[in-house]
């Protein structure tokens, strides 16, 4: 423990707070949250034995700075906030962005359908799910084929009825023959069906598989026997939990000193709907911490949250949590530590998936943890860089002879890609095909943006990343300067992988197995990815903007040319000849493309068509 550790932890308050950990490099590497500020902090330095994470953590702490709160459920709020912000290294940061799928009736419409949903949204709809273990398609089959519910994206007042309503699978109510009321009935069944109740459904699919068999229809009868066979399978999957219709999430943590697993299940309508498996990595001092850190940020934007949570240990600050959660859902939300009966068997079959998933998949997550945050230190030494570059970014040009330029910008967290952060320009101020002047203005406007203060190009990079080689890097460490930064940079040249940077004339070449290249060529080639996508999509929309005023051309006559010529440049260039070998297009028609395109206020460049942007 350093002297000014020392100095600090005999002046703490005995207060709730929050508290920043930072490393030598004033970097906050850790937040955390007390209810007495003075006991939890003096925890991290007195020698007994800790968690090996913590371990780690403690020995990369140079100092620390507290803020007092008014009272632990703002602490708890702080906490949580600050760790969105600075993103420590070692707090829990949840990187799985995969979201199951729910099914959406907003019964506001006067006629609503149904629809799979990622996300739930408070906007008066009825969500059901998260379907996990579940093909959504044969559910939304299911439900279909018993209940005729439109399917339409949109409901449109039509004159005539659709395929569907003729095969006894809509009511058709674009065209006015069903009653709002009448509707509901059906909607109201379904959603029975979603909530639980299976057996109007069964009774559907066995009416109609007896009648088709009566009325000779074998292969309609055979079709309604295989939807039941489909019903019961759907049936076994959601095992009974308990006999009322409770909601529950259930958590089940467990550690190995430097990795932690959380098990969540979700329960609906007394029913287990699935289970999902958390690997994390914490610098708390117990598991009560971790699962307290977990859940702030695991229900951070969902908003289907339970009115109980079952937990298989007690957090000392559960009142707290469960304040800002019910808060948060302007409805009670507990926080519940079930003792006996079937809530303790949930929490504990909890706990022994977690156990489970922690001991048997533990090999391959360190193989993902050596291609990302270990290839990200191993990078730090190559390059004699300062700090482990944590957020890298990497920056690529794409275009076509000068036309639609473009460049991206990937940005890659602590090895893995951060896409919410990724960010695309359309070069404004480049005549020509010049790549480096493109790449100059690209990062310049990015650093301005930055020192303007715009959250969105905000924090700046521990490493920027060139798709080229020295001249690229030589124009996009200038761009830095003139903006008043000094931030790593180097370049990465596709020919032989070369690495060149700013410190040494020669490249620094890695052998091609090297963990470390392989995380450059991945951002680099993101970024290349990147670029070339946005490009393509300005291209084909000015391709399709320039058609888009001439009589006769729609969709299959645009896509025909488009085939021919890929860009706009070589359709203006093509003569009437030529225009008329594409696909579906006339001699006629050619003429008048020929002219439109022609025309002296015709559109020539990306602005013209689509104006001016980012």
């Amino acid at each position: 423990m350093n002297e000014r550790i020392a100095q600090q932890l005999s002046t703490l308050p005995e207060l709730p707070g929050v508290y920043l950990m930072h490393d030598e490099n004033d970097v906050i590497i850790y937040v955390g949250k007390a209810r007495v500020l003075k006991n939890r902090v003096r925890q991290y330095f007195q020698a007994t034995q800790k968690p090996i994470k913590v371990q780690t953590m403690v020995s990369h702490i140079a100092y620390f700075e507290y803020v007092i709160t008014p009272s632990e459920l703002d602490a708890l709020i702080l906490e949580s906030n600050l760790i969105k912000k600075y993103k420590p290294q070692y707090n829990i940061l949840l990187k799985d962005d995969k979201h199951y799928p729910y099914l959406r009736i907003n019964r506001r419409e006067p006629f609503p359908g149904i629809t799979v949903s990622r996300r739930l949204k408070k906007d008066g709809a009825r969500y059901f799910g998260p379907y996990m273990g579940v093909s959504v398609k044969e559910l939304l089959e299911l439900v279909h084929a018993a209940y005729p519910l439109r399917s339409c994206a949109r409901l449109e007042s039509k004159r005539r009825p659709c395929l569907n309503a003729h095969m006894g699978r809509c009511m058709a109510p674009c065209t006015g023959n069903v009653s709002a009321e009448a509707y509901a009935e059906t909607v109201d069944e379904v959603i029975r069906f979603l909530s639980g109740n299976d057996e109007g459904m069964q009774r559907i699919f066995t009416e109609k598989m007896m009648q088709a068999a009566e009325n000779e229809e074998f292969e309609t009868a055979m079709l309604y026997r295989d939807r039941l066979k489909a019903l019961e399978k759907l049936q076994q999957k959601k095992h009974a939990a308990f006999a009322t219709p409770v909601d529950y999430d259930v958590f089940g943590c467990a550690s190995n000193g430097s990795e932690t697993v959380v098990n969540v299940q979700y329960v609906r309508k007394g029913k287990l709907m699935g289970a999902r498996n958390y690997t994390i990595s914490d610098a708390s001092l117990d598991n009560a911490d971790t699962l307290r850190s977990f859940l702030l940020q695991f229900y951070r934007e969902e908003t289907d949250i339970p009115q109980k949570l079952l937990l298989d240990i007690s957090l000392p600050d559960s009142k707290e949590i469960a304040a800002y959660l019910t808060e948060k859902m302007s409805r009670r939300v507990e926080l519940h530590t079930p003792q006996r009966g079937v809530p303790k068997e949930l929490v504990q079959t909890a706990r022994k998936n977690a156990e489970d998933y922690l001991y048997k998949t533990m090999e391959s997550h360190r193989r993902q943890e050596e291609l990302t945050t270990g290839a990200m230190y191993k990078l730090q030494e190559y390059l004699h860089l300062p700090t482990p570059p944590r957020r890298m970014e990497c920056y690529d040009i794409s275009h076509i002879s000068g036309t639609d330029k473009t460049a991206s910008m990937v940005v890659f967290f602590d090895g893995a890609p951060a896409r919410a952060d990724y960010r695309r320009f359309r070069i404004k101020t480049v005549e020509g095909s010049n790549d480096f002047a493109s790449m100059y203005e690209a990062l310049s406007r990015r650093l301005m943006r930055a020192k303007s203060g715009d959250e969105a190009f905000l924090p700046l990079p521990d490493l920027l990343i060139i798709d080229g080689g020295k001249v690229q890097l030589q124009y996009a460490r200038e761009a830095m300067q003139n903006q008043g930064y000094s931030i790593p940079i180097v370049s990465l040249a596709k020919r032989d992988e070369e690495i060149y940077t700013t410190e040494q004339e020669e490249p620094l070449r890695l052998d091609k197995s090297n963990l470390s290249l392989r995380l450059m060529q991945r951002i680099r080639d993101e970024a290349h990815r990147f670029a070339i996508t946005y490009h393509r999509s300005l291209r084909n929309k000015r391709f399709e903007s320039a058609l888009s005023e001439i009589e006769g051309i729609g969709p299959k006559k645009r896509a025909a040319l488009y085939k021919k010529f890929h860009s706009l440049e070589k359709l203006k260039q093509a003569s009437v000849e030529e225009l008329a070998e594409a696909e579906g297009i006339s001699s006629q028609l050619a003429a008048r493309i020929h002219e439109a395109l022609h025309k002296p206020d015709a559109p020539s460049t990306i602005d013209e068509v689509w104006g001016d942007g980012e």
